[in-house]
């Protein structure tokens, strides 16, 4: 049997069903990687599973114990954070021995293991938010090590949100947290400081948001698309003397890159933290 005809009668289960989980259902769909009849959805009574259900086509559940019926291969996990511990109480978590992928924000497989202690594997995931359009990145880590067919279930369905990396340690799922997991909140604010300084110097407001988004845009595409490194890249655009020196020796001045690092030192810490509560 074909990996691909394997992972097309694979069964999956989310619990949640926010953007993040309606964007892996929807490029799983668009992928033909999984069959619509086999993936289930359930949620708070908040009314997204409804949503998802009514705009893919997939399966709902009222209860994660009437969707644990349907006997899947891998129960992914993207509910909030704080709703971890309801779920052992408005199911019978012994009843999961199947495969769990955790996409919660700052909870460690430690703790999902207490929860789900007869899970056959747990994974802990972390993407982001470009996943909604394909274009997202995420690390991922396995709490043991996985099976040949584990390895290329998780990959599929990870990978539909954008490329996926496998992690050696949880450690490193902090470190991601902090760079592409928070990551896009910094870029769209280089966006709005961009748009802002535009507007300041006299641009009309429509052109300083299209001139600051599409600058951005067009970068990290040729960023994406190029063989050289982003300090060739941005080297190419700085002729000697010119205005781009000018605004690098500003940055340089007020210590841009010092400022980045700090953030994210931050951010990792604070996902740390998290982690630990």
């Amino acid at each position: 049997m074909s990996e691909q005809h394997s992972l097309n009668h694979s069964k999956l289960a989310f619990v949640g069903a926010g953007k993040m989980v309606s964007a892996m259902v929807s490029s799983l769909l668009r992928s033909n990687s999984f069959e619509r009849e086999n993936l289930f959805c359930c949620s708070a009574k908040d009314g997204t599973s409804e949503s998802l259900a009514a705009a893919t086509g997939i399966g709902r559940s009222e209860t994660i114990d009437d969707m644990l019926c349907n006997e899947p291969e891998l129960l992914i996990l993207g509910c909030k954070p704080q709703q971890l511990g309801l779920l052992a109480a408005s199911c019978d978590a012994h009843k999961v021995r199947c495969v769990i992928l955790s996409i919660m924000a700052g909870v460690r497989i430690s703790r999902i293991q207490e929860v789900f202690p007869n899970a056959r594997n747990v994974v802990r995931a972390m993407p982001n938010t470009p996943g909604q359009i394909g274009e997202g990145v995420t690390g991922y880590v396995y709490g043991a090590p996985p099976q040949e067919a584990e390895k290329i279930l998780t990959f599929e369905v990870l990978n539909a949100l954008g490329p996926a990396f496998e992690l050696k340690s949880e450690e490193d799922v902090d470190r991601v947290t902090a760079i592409s997991g928070s990551g896009p909140a910094y870029l769209f604010e280089f966006a709005c400081a961009l748009e802002a300084a535009a507007s300041e110097i006299g641009l009309p407001a429509d052109l300083a948001k299209e001139f600051a988004i599409q600058t951005i845009t067009g970068s990290a595409k040729l960023l994406s698309t190029s063989n050289l490194q982003a300090e060739e890249l941005r080297n190419q655009v700085t002729s000697p003397n010119g205005t781009t020196q000018a605004a690098l020796e500003n940055f340089s001045k007020n210590n841009f890159r010092g400022i980045i690092l700090e953030a994210v030192r931050a951010a990792k810490e604070r996902s740390v933290q998290l982690s630990s509560e």
